[in-house]
């Protein structure tokens, strides 16, 4: 059974999806975030609550508004 709260899970999928439009990997979007590879799998796979300052590192990683990731 999976527990993850929804948006935590949208909020995943979207950065998934972002990230592959990009045609970069994971571990390049954590080098271009500063934060580390493995966190950026935990959030596509809603196993971390973001904070806000990585939500912002994350949407200037993938060029984006940070209301794209919502």
């Amino acid at each position: 059974m999976d527990l993850a709260p929804e948006i935590l899970k949208k909020f995943g999928e979207k950065v998934r999806m972002l990230r592959k439009r990009k045609g970069i990997s994971q571990e390049e979007l954590a080098f271009r975030a500063d934060l580390h590879r493995t966190y950026i799998g935990m959030i596509e796979r809603a196993e971390k609550n973001i904070t806000l300052i990585n939500i912002e590192k994350i949407a200037k990683a993938l060029e984006v508004k940070i209301a794209e990731l919502f």
